[in-house]
């Protein structure tokens, strides 16, 4: 009998919590949202599946000594999983259409400007007592809106490793729902005549060109900005290694087999902070909160900005574009051709989104050099 008792008291349904089945809800929800919905499977598969295996009662995964735990403290709590990340998105990237048409800087620079009031928010909720964030877990809250996960894990790891569970939950949830979030919005901002410009083709970019323009940007932000170095250094050796054309394996390498594997350990890595006693907290769902405005005033700015640029230009700028300027690549590119195919079945923008989304990436890793540097400095 006290064997049976035993048995009894070791198993995952006596010791099941509440928020543990909370949470195992929340991680279904995401795999229902990845296989059922399509929405960025590859970043929602993992994460909803880490986020079971953390809650199972009694398995201690996501505890010291588990398997979750330790794909997060070697690879998100080192900083390596966003910086190979950033390397492999780099050596997928086609700078073609932002050195096409380099307007779209802008774009991507307004879409940053979630960033900044959200910091700003983070430390007014501190001031009214609502929140106890210090400027540096602000600064790292804040880049939430941007939606780079990997960027806010990194700047996260370097000023509030404290929060660095909820910030890297907060920032790839926003990543995979771009698809649901951001199209409210932008059909909010705009008109449908709007909707429907069409934008002329663009300009072939050369060889030299490309090859040319990582180097220089490198240079250009690292000399003026050390602190954005290691995350635009990645990004630019990736994209080098696929425009130079005489190292083929390994920018396949990069762009397939080696940012497959990191994702995957990223992913899980991240589901293992939605266990129950880390993620059921206020200053969590704070976090959460302030990461969904972030985004939402980080494509709002985007929007508004095309918007500006398509008068002063006098037509000729889908103002769509400017959602994509958030660095969620390609995700939000492709919600911006969505939309604009709602409003013209003919109306084909992807092209003409990758400029202001690839900005959006150099934009979100300006940003948190900027943060680092000031927080660090202050």
């Amino acid at each position: 009998m006290d064997k049976l008792l035993q048995i009894w008291h070791s198993s995952g349904v006596y010791q099941v919590q509440p928020g543990q089945v909370i949470m195992m809800a929340v991680g279904l929800l995401l795999l229902y949202l990845a296989i059922k919905r399509n929405f960025e499977p590859l970043l929602l598969i993992p994460i909803g599946f880490g986020g079971l295996l953390a809650n199972i009662p009694g398995a201690g995964l996501a505890d010291p000594g588990g398997i979750l735990y330790m794909f997060y403290s070697v690879g998100i709590e080192t900083g390596a999983f966003p910086l190979i990340i950033f390397m492999g998105v780099g050596a997928m990237t086609d700078f073609g259409p932002l050195l096409a048409n380099p307007k779209t800087l802008f774009l991507g620079a307004a879409a940053q400007f979630g960033i900044f009031v959200t910091l700003i928010g983070a430390v007014g909720m501190s001031t009214l007592g609502w929140m106890d964030f210090t400027l540096a877990d602000a600064a790292a809250i804040g880049i939430i809106g941007g939606a780079d996960g990997p960027t806010s894990i990194y700047v996260a790891s370097k000023l509030a490793p404290d929060l660095l569970g909820a910030i890297a939950v907060a920032s790839y949830s926003y990543m995979a729902l771009v698809p649901l979030i951001q199209p409210p919005i932008m059909r909010a901002l705009t008109t449908v005549k709007e909707r429907q410009i069409k934008m002329v083709q663009l300009r072939p970019v050369g060889k030299v060109e490309k090859i040319v323009f990582p180097l220089l940007l490198l240079l250009l932000v690292a000399f003026m900005l050390p602190d954005a170095a290691p995350l635009l250094g990645m990004f630019c050796f990736g994209n080098l290694m696929r425009e130079s054309g005489v190292v083929d394996r390994l920018s396949d390498t990069t762009q397939n087999a080696l940012i497959n594997v990191v994702t995957i350990f990223l992913g899980l890595a991240v589901g293992s902070k939605l266990s129950a006693d880390k993620f059921l907290d206020l200053t969590t769902l704070g976090i959460l909160c302030l990461g969904m405005v972030a985004f939402a005033i980080g494509t709002a700015s985007g929007v508004l900005m095309a918007k500006i640029m398509n008068k002063l230009a006098g037509g000729g700028i889908n103002p769509l574009i400017g959602s994509a300027g958030v660095s969620a690549v390609p995700m939000a590119a492709r919600v911006s051709n969505k939309v604009g195919l709602e409003a013209n079945n003919q109306n084909f923008l992807l092209m003409h989104a990758m400029g202001p989304n690839v900005a959006g990436v150099i934009g979100s890793a300006v940003a948190a050099g900027i943060m680092i540097n000031y927080v660090s400095g202050g």
